[in-house]
């Protein structure tokens, strides 16, 4: 048996500063880059990542896997046309050229979009199945899906993260892999059902790990099995792309329309009667100031500050300042803010060397709001380690020159990449002990649960300027569908 396998994940902000073109590919920070053929296989071995769990699941299972392209880019602004053909175009063409297939599996996002098509995932299966015609294709996809009619319809089985933070990356790869085995087997298609659900969720509000979101996954686990369904899954969406099929969407698969109907509406139904609960408390930045003054401990643990609206996770930049310029002026002796990207800083940092005084305009790229200040420079890196958190464990990361610097008794943690704090590895290859730290600033907005959570204080949602904003309602939204409200 062959199978052709395959990964094109990008999450695309609509209103982000700047598009993904495919230098964004080739250096995606903790992720493998742009990679085609052979190659693929050895960029993905060891991490944590849906394909990588695929590839291993199909090799057990005694199929030869035909390794097409992986394609990953850090959220951001919608890919140039550009980015989006070449690599579109690379995955159907090798595929069509592969000789004979038993199946294709794809590693993809689910809210990727390009300047010319709003629908990306969506897209890619309608030229799949205009060059493959009607074989299997299983698809994984990220908890925060858009997933639109086209592509329920066009791919065999879609299965979703069930973690937010996404630490069931790989072992959803592996699910998806088995599904399309047992959909070759099977000789058809399965019932499906495809729920869209008619409001926008904050992602502040999608995390697992807390009401009502960590209840509503395990009644998905429950009527999963109560139904017989052979997938069920719930995609909060992406509440940032400005297109009709933006928004959260039940999916569901069986051995009958009944029972899939049966699994996707009361898991819709469910999920609609907890509306009023999907929401999170928001502090402004002088708010989080004003609380870390009161109940920081000076070695620690950390009071997490998520910067919610420049997570780099998200399609923000990873640049803005807002946080930083408040921890300041506030006098948060000894807090840390990371990890702020602006490759000029990093690099007149590594040209002063350890112990220099610099005078810098640090970030404010995308916003034209740089922190002007003199900093002194603590230490240097090369940006190139390994991640360690349960999320990414394994995955290598190179997020280009590093520089760990210090103004008014602030400590910032710079990258020449962006990538979002969800590994602590990213402070301690700077020197830092996360742990001891009395503040912890972090650019993401969920994320960094999986791996900071363990060790905060408390942690603090806090929304300093930037794209990802944490009311989605407050965008200018132009194209979505009609009835969809932007909020809960």
């Amino acid at each position: 048996m062959r199978i052709a396998i395959a990964g094109f994940q990008h999450e695309s902000h609509s209103f982000a500063p700047f598009p993904a073109d495919l230098d964004a590919f080739r250096a995606p920070g903790g992720f493998p880059p742009l990679s085609r053929g052979e190659v693929v296989l050895a960029a993905i071995v060891g991490t944590r990542i849906p394909i990588a769990g695929a590839a291993e699941h199909l090799r057990e299972a005694g199929a030869e896997v035909v390794p097409l392209v992986y394609a990953m880019a850090m959220p951001s602004a919608p890919l140039t046309r550009d980015a989006y053909e070449t690599i579109a175009g690379w995955i159907v063409e090798d595929a069509a050229r592969a000789g004979p297939l038993d199946g294709v599996y794809l590693d993809l996002h689910g809210a990727m979009m390009a300047e010319h098509v709003p629908d990306g995932e969506g897209e890619l299966l309608r030229r799949l199945r205009d060059r493959l015609g009607e074989l299997p294709i299983a698809v994984s996809l990220d908890l925060h899906a858009n997933v639109t009619p086209a592509m329920a319809e066009l791919a065999d089985v879609l299965t979703a993260y069930r973690t937010y933070p996404h630490v069931d990356m790989k072992e959803t790869g592996a699910r998806a892999a088995a599904l399309l085995l047992r959909r070759i087997a099977h000789g058809r298609p399965w019932a499906r059902a495809h729920r869209p659900i008619d409001f926008l969720v904050p992602i502040t509000a999608q995390c697992t790990l807390v009401s009502p979101m960590r209840e509503l996954y395990g009644l998905r686990e429950r009527i999963e099995r109560e139904t017989g369904a052979i997938d069920l899954s719930l995609s909060l969406g992406f509440p940032y792309c400005d297109f009709p099929g933006c928004g959260p969407a039940v999916t569901a698969y069986a051995e009958t329309a009944e029972a899939a109907e049966e699994a996707a509406a009361r898991l819709a139904s469910a999920f609609v009667a907890r509306r009023s609960e999907m929401r999170q408390p928001i502090l402004s930045p002088e708010e989080a100031v004003a609380h870390c003054l009161a109940h920081a401990s000076p070695e620690g643990p950390p009071i997490i500050l998520a910067d919610t609206q420049d997570n780099p996770g998200g399609g923000g930049h990873g640049d803005t300042t807002g946080l930083l310029r408040a921890l300041v002026e506030g006098g948060v002796t000894g807090a840390v803010v990371g990890v702020l990207n602006d490759p000029e800083a990093a690099q007149a940092a590594h040209e002063a060397g350890t112990g220099a005084t610099i005078d810098l305009a640090l970030g404010g790229k995308s916003d034209g709001m740089p922190f002007t200040a003199r900093f002194r420079v603590l230490a240097l890196a090369s940006g190139r380690f390994t991640c360690e958190g349960p999320m990414t464990r394994g995955n290598r990361a190179d997020l280009g020159p590093m520089a760990l610097l210090e103004t008014g008794g602030v400590r910032i943690a710079v990258a020449s990449r962006k990538m979002q704090a969800y590994d602590r590895a990213m402070f301690r290859h700077l020197g830092l002990t996360p742990e001891r730290a009395p503040v912890l600033a972090l650019k993401s907005s969920v994320h960094f649960r999986a791996d900071f959570q363990p060790i905060a204080k408390e942690v603090l949602i806090v929304a300093a300027p930037g794209p990802v904003v944490a009311e989605p309602a407050s965008l200018p939204f132009r194209n979505l569908r009609p009835g969809l409200a932007l909020r809960p």
